[in-house]
């Protein structure tokens, strides 16, 4: 069974940012980091599960603005390298949710220099800016939306009403310290700003080629393989209902319902398995036994 345990352990911390080897969440004794161990996002963010079904579908629901999809699509080598795409990213989330505060305004500082240089022409005519507040908001909408319907779906459906406010205030800091402005605090402004998006939403052969390739995605070993396809397949249903509709996907009751059932089968396994991930490493740091 250790055997077992480590094996998938090492399967799934290579997906995620401590892979990079860039962060030690250990250190230094005591620093809470941007928020610490009684912030919701530490909940919210310290499932490896929820928060990759999460990151599938913000990643889609992020590809229907045409000029998030611009910037990605010509300054990204995430065609080539996803594994890579989905490190770096994992390393900021658990970076600025989890890490020393020395750590967290690296990344911030980092991605707000990277962002400088990506601008562009999308393909209908509008010049595109990752540096742009609105766009930035965006992007921060789509993921954390998506992070905290991840959670309630696939780890704590009684996160009460007033929690999820709670997670909603708490991260607006880091899209506020990248740039953002006017970003919703609370799942009511959440679901007004996203109606309000509607409008300038739709998947094109570009979104459709994103949709393609995390189908695609190579997996760390054989035996991942079919794991990934189900989180995937979990990730595009966690897509709102018009969201799944631009993309042209639909899922019957009888199809969720196996969908959903086959991830809460596996997520236990997962939790029981990963000891030092971002989230055990850092309630270590300030001497606490990791929640659950």
């Amino acid at each position: 069974m250790e055997w077992l345990r480590s094996h998938i352990e090492t399967q799934v911390l290579s997906l995620s940012g401590i892979a990079l080897g860039q962060i030690d969440f250990t250190q230094p004794p005591g620093d809470p980091g941007l928020f610490g161990p009684d912030a919701v996002c530490w909940r919210v963010h310290g499932d490896f599960t929820s928060m990759l079904v999460g990151g599938i579908s913000a990643l889609l629901l992020q590809a229907l603005h045409p000029l998030a999809l611009a910037g990605v699509w010509d300054h990204s080598n995430f065609r080539q390298d996803l594994l890579g795409r989905l490190r770096r990213t994992g390393q900021f989330i658990s970076g600025t949710t989890f890490a020393a505060r020395a750590d967290a305004d690296w990344l911030i500082d980092k991605v707000r220099r990277i962002h400088l240089g990506v601008t562009g022409t999308a393909p209908d005519g509008r010049p595109y800016a990752a540096s742009d507040p609105a766009l930035l908001t965006w992007v921060h909408v789509a993921e954390v939306q998506s992070f905290l319907q991840a959670h309630l779906r696939y780890h704590n459906p009684g996160l009460g009403a007033a929690e999820q406010d709670r997670y909603y205030d708490e991260v607006a800091l880091i899209a506020e310290r990248l740039g953002a402005t006017q970003v919703p605090r609370s799942r009511a402004a959440v679901a007004t700003y996203l109606q309000q998006a509607r409008g300038g939403l739709y998947a094109d052969a570009r979104s459709h080629e994103i949709l393609r390739i995390l189908r695609n995605a190579p997996a760390p070993s054989a035996l991942a393989q079919p794991v990934g396809a189900l989180l995937v397949q979990a990730g595009i249903e966690l897509l709102p209902e018009w969201a799944q509709a631009a993309y042209g996907q639909s899922f019957s009751p009888l199809r969720r319902r196996l969908i959903r059932q086959g991830v809460n089968r596996l997520a236990p396994a997962l939790r029981w398995a990963v000891r030092n991930g971002a989230t055990q490493k850092a309630h270590q740091r300030m001497g606490l036994a990791p929640r659950t």
